[in-house]
């Protein structure tokens, strides 16, 4: 085996590990939201706050549009990276960047026409409380799928390998299609709940 072959393989063994490692970070997250949609049905079904109903923000349909718009924009420059046109993957990465910003934006407006209708995150209704806790975590998980999107712009931006970048942009689309469908689950889940 010579040098090239070896660190070959060796970049291979990093990158699977590098995935591996996603994947185990996204089990972990999945879990959590699972018990704590295993909480939030236990509590209601003790019926403590039977008949509290919350009507969930209008922006939380804004915000799922808008983050199945940056899967797709996120999609394309991942397509884009595979066909190595630098100038459309940085700008698809721009346009889901943005978007992100944007669910950023309509989430905390979702919270402030909570406060609005007297749904505070600490308060007597722990099943209201519950919206804050799965809109907050999710929320915390949208800012590091930005940083990872960030990273991979500048990726993009700098002169690195073409497989380097497709690899990059591998795991930022997986982590970023994971944080969408996560979102989808809380808005159903909470819809289903309310």
């Amino acid at each position: 085996m010579g040098a090239n072959e070896i660190k070959l393989e060796d970049l291979h063994r990093q990158r699977k590990a590098q995935k591996f490692n996603l994947w185990l970070g996204m089990i972990g997250m999945f879990m959590m939201f699972a018990a704590l949609s295993s909480g939030f049905i236990v509590y209601t079904a003790s019926g403590v706050d039977k008949g509290i109903k919350t009507i969930l923000p209008q922006a939380f349909i804004y915000s799922t549009l808008v983050i199945v718009a940056s899967s797709l924009t996120l999609h394309l420059a991942v397509k884009a990276a595979q066909l190595n046109q630098l100038a459309k993957q940085k700008i698809l990465l721009i346009i889901t960047i943005v978007l992100g910003i944007v669910f950023f934006i309509l989430q905390l407006q979702s919270w402030s026409t909570l406060t609005k209708q007297g749904v505070y995150f600490i308060n007597n209704n722990a099943s209201q409380s519950f919206i804050y806790i799965f809109t907050g975590l999710h929320l915390a998980h949208i800012v590091a799928g930005l940083w990872v999107l960030f990273g991979a712009f500048i990726g993009a931006a700098k002169p690195i390998a073409s497989d380097r970048n497709v690899f990059r942009m591998d795991l930022a689309a997986i982590f970023w299609h994971f944080l969408d469908l996560l979102w989808i689950y809380i808005y159903v889940f909470l819809l289903l709940n309310q």
